[in-house]
């Protein structure tokens, strides 16, 4: 079984920056893609970011491209999302997932475990 806690969400101006990290406990997340998922009030969970076990392939939404970047620490267990030049519409609940195939995916579907979300707020 696999914890996995996100933290780093806050309240940020419209071009701000934020770093979110992915904290996963009881099992090493070396093996394991993770992924990250917002979700806005009224609106459907979609894919963010993901990368494979080794970090060597990442894939992003399209309107992230350039300005989120995806990266794991497998030493520290620990995965991050840092958001540059954030917009009001990345206002969201943000999720990070992991799942045990180990390469990347966009479908929240296909993932194992999930943390609890933290919450993005981009203020315009």
């Amino acid at each position: 079984q696999v914890q996995l806690v996100e933290s780093g969400g806050g309240l940020v101006q419209a071009g701000g920056s934020l770093r979110l990290s992915c904290a996963a406990s009881g099992r090493t997340l070396s093996s394991y893609a993770m992924g990250w998922f917002r979700q806005a009030p009224g609106k459907e969970r979609e894919f963010v970011a993901a990368i494979s076990w080794s970090g060597g392939n990442t894939a992003y939404k399209d309107s992230v491209k350039g300005r989120f970047t995806i990266s794991r620490d497998n030493a520290k267990n620990t995965g991050y999302l840092q958001m540059n030049s954030l917009k009001p519409e990345d206002t969201a609940v943000y999720y990070c997932a992991a799942r045990g195939r180990g390469l990347i995916a966009t479908s929240p579907n296909t993932y194992d475990y999930w943390g609890q979300g933290t919450q993005v707020t981009v203020s315009s």
